[in-house]
């Protein structure tokens, strides 16, 4: 398969949705603020994930060919790369939460997530938006429905309806954000215009997610399960708020990273090593103990910030994928080797011909090559 072109600001990107997470999970709070509402840390709680989410669907158009979507074996190596990776990411996702740390591990369902894609690479664009709408609307009321009926347990590994309806990163929902990035990704997204209407989405989307809530809490007198656009209350109007912030982002990034790639290096590196550098962070949270979580200190805060950043950095630049991207990269591409066999002629086969099939078009030649 051809090696798919690194593009800056989807890597910057994917890093500061990294760092966000990082700041979500040992982060200062600050929610007596009066701007922004609920404290400059509300901003990092919810919308990084999300942007994580959201640039797997952006990664999926990418492995897929992007703008130019590939088919036939092409295609199916697609998909096998896809599957691969998502099985492999439920397990290191399974071994973080064995870890016992006060952070919810999105990876399982971020996985899980990233193979139901799989289903969608051929969709066109518009039909990808369509969806996420339909998913936006519709999985939120789906998951109040359910959700009451079910045993979820957001710390235990492999739980299925904590993977479909929990309390965090219910998938029922957050695929919303899959199609979303999938719809993106298939855009030229070198393209100073696709920028541009990038930023436009977003500016609605987030006038429309949390301008909607604000009226519906004045119609209503009352915030509802269902009206709030609160982090992780998975409703319409969050997923529409946070899109849009994620589509914002995006569209910053990939307009700076165009122009001045070099000045983003540390923060594309870190989206590079995005994994490496979100396991990274969960093996220090576990030395530390979970003081370091629920007894966040600025210095402790800056320390993650700024050691992620270098060790990214420094990796990236010396050593190129790092350690569990590569082992990721391998892997899937060992498996997705489904180029055909070519096949040693028969004997006789010259015989074979000339009796039996000359002439014939439609009639298999010897040595012809056949799909494994």
């Amino acid at each position: 398969m051809p090696r798919v072109r690194r593009i800056v600001g989807v890597d910057t990107a994917r890093g500061l949705a990294v760092l966000g997470m990082v700041t979500a999970h040992v982060g200062l709070d600050d929610p007596d603020r009066a701007f922004p509402p609920g404290g400059w840390s509300q901003l990092a709680d919810g919308r990084p994930s999300a942007l994580f989410v959201l640039l797997a669907g952006v990664g999926l158009a990418l492995l897929s060919g992007g703008d130019d979507p590939v088919d036939g074996t092409r295609l199916v190596q697609a998909r096998l790369r896809v599957l691969v990776r998502a099985v492999l990411l439920v397990v290191l996702g399974t071994l973080l939460v064995l870890l016992d740390t006060p952070v919810v591990v999105i990876l399982v369902v971020y996985a899980g997530l990233f193979a139901a894609g799989v289903a969608v690479l051929r969709w066109p664009r518009w039909a990808l938006v369509v969806a996420a709408v339909v998913v936006a609307l519709l999985g939120p009321v789906v998951r109040r429905q359910v959700a009451p009926h079910l045993e979820v347990t957001d710390a235990r590994p492999l739980d299925l309806p904590a993977v479909l309806v929990g309390d965090y990163y219910p998938a029922v929902v957050w695929l919303a954000y899959v199609l979303v990035g999938l719809a993106v990704g298939r855009s030229d997204l070198r393209a100073a215009r696709t920028h541009a209407v990038l930023a436009v989405w977003g500016v609605a989307l987030v006038a429309l997610g949390h301008g909607a809530a604000w009226a519906a809490r004045l119609v209503l007198g009352r915030v509802t399960e269902l009206t709030t656009s609160e982090p992780h209350s998975s409703t319409f109007f969050e997923v529409a708020g946070n899109t849009g912030a994620c589509l914002l982002v995006l569209a910053v990034c990939l307009a700076v990273g165009t122009r001045w790639p070099r000045l983003l290096a540390p923060l594309s590196a870190t989206g590079a090593l995005a994994l490496t550098a979100y396991t990274g962070q969960l093996l220090v949270i576990a030395v530390l103990g979970d003081e370091v979580v629920w007894e966040p200190t600025l210095g402790s805060w800056l320390a993650f910030l700024l050691v992620t950043l270098a060790l990214c950095w420094v990796w990236h630049a010396t050593l190129g994928r790092g350690p569990l991207e590569l082992l990721l990269h391998t892997v899937s591409l060992r498996a997705a080797d489904v180029a055909p066999d070519v096949l040693p002629a028969r004997r006789g086969a010259a015989r074979d011909a000339s009796d039996e099939g000359a002439g014939d078009p439609d009639r298999p030649v010897a040595g012809a090559e056949r799909p494994r």
